[in-house]
């Protein structure tokens, strides 16, 4: 239904879609009670106007940034029923594909940076609560053992595993409600903080009140989450089940102000107020759930970012690896490469930083940048949907005026660590952003030639049997959209270099569409018997394995008498009736004939560079092997301008 129907899938309200909502949606969001009011706290002495100010703009940020600007509206722009800031960037390239591409670029980028960070924070704010039991226990090996096992464990994917996410995420919201409802049964006029006015006394008139916004938008970490995992649980599951969470995430955050307010004038200390409000004769068994929900807020992030990756290689902003589809869950992808270097990059994090209080100076700065470049997306997206120029305004002029107030007091955080997110961002958008500028040189200097100037030569080679058969079909991957041109190279490929005779030559372009699960193919017959031109119509998240398909296609065209196998003496000694096939591959290198200025130069390299990196083209299109040929040949971008050679008498 999800992949036929997106828009009942989207309509539709289950119980069974909840459950997975709450239990892949939310762990990111629903966590971050463990540590929010912890880092506002941090190295700072308790007051009744920042407990009760913090509680106020946690309410109001969770409203504004979580409720209005992605439950209500930009869960409304799914492309094809897929959610997340590529989704909705290919929603909007169309239009304003070439300006749009640099903050998309840059949310995935730092999306991508707060999935380094969000498993460290989160599992160790859980595991520090044994600090509480023995305040001298080192909770770091702990932590990296619960990352190394859980990284570990996505190669086998998590289909599972992950039927038990929504019960165990239902128990722990349950959890951190009742708790927050037990904790102010004797204060419950915590709850007048839901005054704005509060928020205002505390950033108005507290010392530093305004830079505390850094640790208070920790509250709203996962909203960009809850957008990326749409395409999973459905819109409206989500909505429904966002009610039921925001409740007890409010509830919780009170609880622990009430424990705030009757400590005003100590310091919280090392143990979040989260594991104060926990009664002695359940705090194992809270331990043990807030870690099992860290676990599975990481999960879902880390799964996230294999989507999120695996959207950019496919919208070609991102080097290609190798994509593997560990379980029968739709939609459930695993990377290798990006697996484990998330996981050296938490490790690292972890082995810095050693506490999660010290952590959250890197998080809120790469989430707040995220949500900045998806607010610059959000105001052309209600373009498209032709909403009136003033509400579109003041929608947009809202939203960046919180998101910017967040983002300057998480500045003040750089020198604290801040500066990690910003360097491993930067870095991740660069690769982004060379791999696309230097694919479109790459591609621009590609020379296309019509393929009817050829088709005599094929059609005379193809029959000359002074030259022996390299194949029966020789097939050529090409980036051309057309059936009327072709790659030069591919031509020089087959008649140049030494003459390669087929029965069939096949060129097969694969067309990645902007919807996620899309499977259609075209075939053009340019000489029946000789030359075809395939087009493959693929999804964005549809493993593209090309192989088979064209196995599928020539049996296909065989059977509908499209193409005629009867003239083929070897096909009395072949089991299967298309005969054998072998796919010719081309791949550039940077020629040393190449005179660029140093930044040009610098780009290409490293594109070159980060192509060397990738995954090669036969693993990335699904070929075996044993059917592949490559060919090399050279980029000259800039030839070199070479004095001429002067021959010496004797």
């Amino acid at each position: 239904m999800h992949s036929s129907s997106p828009d009942l899938f989207h309509k539709r309200i289950t119980s069974a879609g909840v459950l997975i909502a709450i239990g892949i949606v939310f762990g990111d969001i629903g966590t971050s009670p463990l540590y929010t009011l912890n880092a506002v706290f941090h190295d700072r002495v308790i007051t009744e106007d920042v407990a009760l100010g913090a509680l106020s703009a946690i309410f109001w940020t969770l409203f504004f940034q979580t409720t209005l600007k992605y439950v209500i509206i930009t869960l409304q722009a799914d492309n094809k029923g897929e959610g997340g800031i590529f989704s909705l960037y290919a929603l909007l390239r169309r239009l304003w594909g070439k300006w749009l591409l640099f903050p998309a670029m840059a949310g995935g980028a730092f999306l991508i940076a707060d999935g380094i960070i969000t498993p460290p924070i989160s599992v160790a704010s859980a595991i520090e609560g044994l600090q509480k039991v023995n305040p001298d226990i080192n909770t770091v090996p702990i932590v990296l053992g619960i990352l190394i096992l859980l990284f570990f464990f996505q190669q086998f994917g998590t289909e599972k595993i992950g039927k038990v996410f929504g019960p165990v995420m239902v128990i722990w919201f349950t959890f951190i409600g009742a708790l927050g409802v037990l904790a102010m049964k004797d204060t419950p006029e915590v709850l007048k903080a839901l005054n704005p006015y509060y928020a205002y006394v505390m950033l108005t008139q507290a010392p530093g009140g305004f830079w505390l916004l850094g640790s208070i938008f920790l509250c709203t970490t996962g909203a960009e989450a809850l957008y990326s995992d749409m395409g999973h649980c459905g819109r409206n599951n989500i909505r429904v089940s966002w009610i039921y969470i925001k409740i007890t995430l409010i509830l919780s955050y009170a609880g622990q102000t009430a424990w705030l307010l009757q400590h005003t004038g100590e310091e919280v200390g090392a143990v979040s107020p989260f594991y104060h409000i926990v009664p002695e004769a359940i705090y194992y068994p809270s331990l043990i759930i807030a870690t099992l929900a860290t676990i599975i807020a990481s999960q879902a992030l880390i799964s996230g970012c294999f989507t999120l990756i695996n959207e950019a290689i496919r919208l070609n902003i991102w080097p290609r690896h190798r994509v593997e589809f560990p379980g029968n869950m739709k939609g459930q992808i695993y990377i290798p490469f990006i697996n484990w270097l998330l996981m050296a990059g938490c490790i690292g994090m972890v082995l810095y930083f050693r506490e999660s209080s010290k952590m959250e100076a890197a998080f809120g700065l790469s989430v707040t940048l995220t949500m900045l470049m998806s607010t610059v997306l959000i105001n052309f997206y209600l373009r498209v949907r032709r909403v009136p120029l003033i509400w579109r305004a003041l929608v947009t002029g809202l939203f960046l005026l919180i998101e910017l107030s967040f983002l300057s007091a998480n500045l003040q955080k750089v020198k604290e660590g801040g500066w990690i997110t910003l360097i491993i961002g930067s870095g991740l958008f660069f690769i982004m952003y060379v791999w696309h500028k230097g694919r479109g040189i790459t591609n621009s200097l590609k020379k296309m030639v019509p393929v009817e100037d050829y088709i005599e030569l094929l059609k005379k080679l193809s029959i000359d049997n002074n030259i022996p058969k390299y194949a029966t079909n020789l097939v050529f991957l090409t980036s051309s959209g057309s059936c009327r041109k072709i790659e030069k190279t591919a031509i020089d490929s087959i008649l140049s270099r030494s003459p390669k005779r087929a029965d069939n030559y096949w060129f097969v372009h694969v067309n990645v569409l902007d919807e996620p699960y899309a499977m259609s193919y075209h075939v053009d017959t340019v000489v029946k018997n000789d030359v075809y031109f395939v087009e493959f119509n693929l999804g964005f998240r549809v493993e593209p394995r090309i192989d088979y398909y064209f196995k599928q296609v020539v049996n296909d065209l065989v059977k509908s008498g499209e193409v005629d196998v009867s003239d083929r003496f070897e096909q009395y000694y072949q089991e299967n009736k298309i005969g054998d096939y072998r796919f010719l591959l081309t791949d550039s290198f940077l020629s040393f004939e190449n005179d660029m200025p140093f930044w040009k130069n610098f780009l290409m390299k490293s594109y070159f560079n980060l192509k060397y990196l990738s995954v090669k083209e036969p693993v990335n299109f699904g070929l075996d092997m044993s059917n592949v040929s490559v060919e090399k040949y050279a980029v000259i971008v800039t030839p070199v301008a070479h004095a001429p050679l002067v021959r010496e008498s004797k």
